[in-house]
């Protein structure tokens, strides 16, 4: 071999690692996220991974470029109904917009019984949880989004 293919290293060499789990599925497959200078360098499936044993799906082995691709969107954009144009929006305008809907659809929504009595019920808004969520995070969702606000329309990826 030449001198030039002696001098070569891997792209992860000094960069520092930490453990981290694939945001794709409820898998749970483990990965090594190389890091150097307070940027990515590298995502690798983690051979230590009771799960995978190092090995990762194409959705996980592209994690890297989940982060890194220069066209990934990193603006709250809206567009308005009938509007032909995108705007940029703050996330607290965003938060705010969507927690305006929610409260307006569940006041128009909800249903009584036939004595007049709320029913809890609100069927004109769903979630869908991330498959990437554990036990206690669901657990919360349920607990606002069927007790607090009334969905019945509640599932979460993982189950799909």
């Amino acid at each position: 071999m030449s001198a030039d293919t002696h001098a070569l290293t891997s792209r992860t060499t000094g960069a520092e690692v930490s453990r981290s789990v694939c945001p794709y599925c409820a898998v749970g497959c483990g990965q090594l996220v190389f890091h150097r200078d307070g940027r990515l360098v590298s995502i690798e499936g983690d051979p230590a991974s009771p799960i995978s044993e190092g090995h990762l799906c194409p959705k996980g082995a592209a994690s890297f470029e989940l982060l890194t691709h220069s066209a990934r969107a990193l603006r709250v954009k809206y567009r308005a109904p009938f509007a032909t144009e995108w705007r940029a929006l703050e996330p607290e305008e965003a938060l705010d917009m969507v927690a305006d809907r929610v409260w307006q659809t569940r006041a128009r929504d909800l249903e009584w019984d036939r004595n007049g009595q709320p029913l809890r019920q609100c069927r004109t808004i769903a979630h869908l949880g991330g498959a990437t969520l554990d036990n206690e995070e669901n657990y919360l969702i349920k607990k606002l989004f069927a007790g607090g606000l009334g969905l019945v329309a509640i599932s979460n990826q993982a189950r799909i």
